[in-house]
């Protein structure tokens, strides 16, 4: 019997995302092209005498007391369905991914903890099953789980999945500086609201052609987030200067930004360049999609 699993935590990236103003609610509708990359967090659950939850890695510490964490709370409630769920699991998180990134790692962590436990437990449950219970820790429960290229609309829990979207070479780039989601949705409130349009699809998903288009969208919330956090319009300045950067944008609520390239060779050259010139900030090159 296998005593532990383990799962990548793949970081999400907002390749687009198109935001309209506040509902009655309080949510703000979306629609945005999700893609998520070769790296990201590492959770890793296995039996044990008792439950625990150990959080290690170079951004271990941000988490820091950090309490009812989500990974705990989905589990809870796999074990309200799963039966055997209710065992006594250790589970380890490598947070590999900065906080408070705009890259999802939160809800991603939960994904790879619920897939991890499925599979080190036997339950017989669909990704589909898993992705409700994650649908109940936030707006990117699902998304997350299902870890696919993807159109995100509604609240973001509304998912047409992309198998067309080619892969694509990417440097993401961090500044370390923390960009919390509800100060930034806050910010965009008190500004000039856009439309949570969802574009035309690109008149062929070659990349050729998939990153022109890409460059047509925005980020609505990259504005105020740069207002709140001035590190972010550095990181943009810094990659839209990089040789062969074909377009640079924000991902999510911020700070990290993300690179396009033509070759991953390219992203991998042009971080080597970023990293010797900003040592102190995330640099990762990777493939999204």
């Amino acid at each position: 019997m296998t005593s532990s699993q383990g799962r990548l935590a793949p970081a999400k990236v907002n390749l687009f995302l198109h935001v309209g103003p506040v509902d009655a609610e309080g949510y703000h509708p979306l629609a945005s092209l999700v893609a998520f990359a070769d790296v990201g967090d590492v959770v890793t659950v296995e039996r044990a005498a008792q439950s625990s939850l150990n959080v290690t890695g170079p951004f271990g510490g941000a988490l820091a007391g950090e309490g009812d964490n989500l990974i705990s709370r989905a589990l809870r409630a796999l074990a309200e369905v799963g039966g055997e769920a209710a065992s006594a699991l250790a589970v380890t998180l490598d947070k590999r991914l900065p906080v408070a990134a705009g890259l999802g790692g939160g809800s991603s962590d939960v994904g790879a903890a619920l897939k991890a436990t499925r599979d080190l437990l036997g339950l017989e449950l669909t990704d589909a099953a898993l992705a409700e219970i994650a649908a109940t820790t936030g707006a990117d429960g699902a998304m997350c789980l299902h870890a696919r290229s993807a159109w995100a609309e509604g609240r973001g829990e509304v998912l047409s999945f992309e198998p067309r979207l080619p892969p694509l070479a990417a440097l993401l780039v961090n500044p370390g500086a923390p960009s919390p989601t509800g100060a930034v949705y806050h910010a965009y409130d008190l500004g000039p609201t856009a439309h949570a349009d969802r574009p035309a699809p690109p008149a062929d998903w070659s990349a050729a052609t998939v990153i022109p288009w890409l460059a047509d969208q925005r980020n609505d919330l990259q504005a105020p987030a740069v207002a709140l956090q001035p590190a972010i319009a550095e990181a943009i300045q810094a990659v839209s200067a990089l040789p062969e950067v074909r377009l640079t944008r924000m991902s999510g609520s911020g700070a990290t930004v993300f690179g396009l390239f033509d070759h991953l060779a390219q992203a991998q050259a042009a971080g080597e360049v970023l990293a010797k010139a900003r040592p102190g900030w995330w640099i990762v090159p990777t493939t999204l999609g």
